[in-house]
């Protein structure tokens, strides 16, 4: 009979948006917005566990799925699921300062990762443990950038896509603790659907 009331209390609070931590999970950062509910997803072959917002909207909803290496939302009225935070493997030896310069070069054009340096992303309040890093256009690409810039535009993303971006917030993590992980998170510009203060690095199964 305890166990049937925990299910039935463990029902009620996912359907008003409220949900607690159990184990040593963290609870979501923040309530969800209305519409939407917080659900745990997790998945050992990826190695990712994130708190996530099913919405229905009446005209649309919006839910969350893993594919290939990224944790990825989908639009019910849209094409297929977009990847907003994607997992990348530290090489045996290699710093997680090195990984990061390793993935930037490998995606990003070397006329423009040339000019681009590897800075710590300081906006926002990160988790205990947690690295955030950007690649941001160098002293010289800076001074050039701010002369060319026109104030009715938003220019392009001076380092690429996997940069800072002038309109919006993404970034590279480096999880706390000695893993051999690295995220891509991109956040966008409103309060992301996922929480990611909470996201969780797990052993790949």
């Amino acid at each position: 009979m305890n166990s049937v009331r925990s299910i039935i209390g463990a029902s009620a609070l996912l359907a008003s948006g409220t949900i607690c931590a159990v184990a040593d999970e963290p609870a979501p950062s923040r309530p969800p917005i209305d519409k939407c509910v917080w659900e745990r997803l997790s998945d050992k072959n990826i190695g990712l566990a994130a708190w996530v917002q099913r919405c229905d909207f009446g005209f649309r909803q919006i839910h969350f799925e893993f594919t290939g290496n990224a944790l990825a939302v989908k639009y019910s009225d849209g094409g297929a699921a977009d990847p907003l935070v994607e997992l990348f493997d530290i090489i045996s030896g290699e710093t997680a300062e090195a990984a990061l310069q390793r993935l930037f070069l490998e995606k990003t054009d070397k006329a423009v990762s040339a000019r681009c340096v590897l800075t710590p992303y300081t906006q926002g309040t990160e988790p205990a443990g947690v690295k955030r890093y950007s690649f941001s256009p160098d002293a010289a690409y800076a001074k050039e950038l701010k002369a060319l810039a026109d104030p009715n535009e938003i220019p392009e993303p001076p380092c690429g896509v996997w940069g800072e971006m002038p309109d919006g917030i993404q970034y590279f993590e480096v999880p706390a603790g000695e893993g051999h992980r690295l995220l891509f998170v991109r956040i966008g510009q409103d309060e992301p659907l996922f929480d990611e203060q909470t996201l969780r690095v797990l052993p790949r199964g």
